[in-house]
C-alpha cells in the first residue's frame, strides 16, 4: 500500500497551454515554398537578366538609349540587395560588390540565393504566432521578389526598343518536344 502524505507532491497533467508555435501553424497558401523562389531568381530571372544585360552592354557609351536603361539596371540592383537583406537572418560583413554594373548583378543574385538557401524551410511560409504580434518575414520576402520581377519587366520593356530580337532568346527554350517531328512532310 502506497500512502500519499502532504510533503508528497502529486503530478498533475499538463494543461493544454492557449499559446501558439510557430512551427505548429498552417502554411500562408499566397507564400510558395523557399525552393521556388531560389529557382525563380537563380535560374528564371539570372537568366532574363543576363540576356537582357546583353542587349544593353553592346549600347556605345553616347547612345541616348543608355542613360535610362542603365538606371533602371542600378534600380534592380538594388531591389536584388534588398531581396538578400529581407532573407538574411543576421548582419554580417559582407563581401564588396563589384564595381561594374554586370558582375555586381551577378554577384547579387548569388548573394540573395546564398541567403535564401539558409532559410528555414519547414518555417518560411508559416504564420507567425498571434501572441508575437508580428508579420510573417515571408510576406515581405515574397513582396521584395515580386519587386525584382517589376524591374524586370520594366527593363525588358526598355531593351526590346534596343535589340527588338530580345524577346525571342527569352522565350528560347520554354518548349521542349519530347518527340521531335519527323524531318519528312507527312503525306
Amino acid at each position: 500500500m502506497t500512502s500519499t502524505l502532504a510533503t508528497d507532491t502529486v503530478e498533475k497533467p499538463a494543461a493544454k497551454t492557449l499559446l501558439e508555435t510557430w512551427g505548429k501553424n498552417e502554411r500562408m497558401r499566397h507564400v510558395p515554398p523557399v525552393e521556388w523562389i531560389v529557382r525563380k531568381l537563380d535560374v528564371d530571372l539570372r537568366r532574363r537578366i543576363d540576356i537582357l544585360y546583353g542587349a544593353f552592354a553592346v549600347l556605345t557609351l553616347d547612345d541616348s538609349r543608355r542613360p535610362k536603361v542603365e538606371s533602371e539596371f542600378r534600380s534592380l540592383y538594388r531591389a536584388i540587395d534588398r531581396l538578400a537583406d529581407v532573407a538574411k537572418h543576421t548582419r554580417g560583413n559582407d563581401s564588396h560588390a563589384p564595381s561594374e554594373l554586370g558582375p555586381r548583378l551577378s554577384w547579387a543574385i548569388t548573394h540573395a540565393v546564398t541567403n535564401l538557401n539558409s532559410l528555414d524551410a519547414n518555417l518560411f511560409g508559416r504564420r507567425y504566432p498571434f501572441q508575437t504580434l508580428e508579420r510573417s518575414k515571408a510576406e515581405t520576402l515574397v513582396a521584395a521578389l515580386l519587386v525584382v520581377v517589376n524591374h524586370v519587366g520594366r527593363i525588358t520593356s526598355l531593351v526590346r526598343g534596343i535589340d527588338p530580337g530580345v524577346d525571342e532568346r527569352l522565350m528560347a527554350g520554354l518548349v521542349t518536344l519530347q518527340r521531335p517531328l519527323p524531318e519528312q512532310p507527312m503525306t
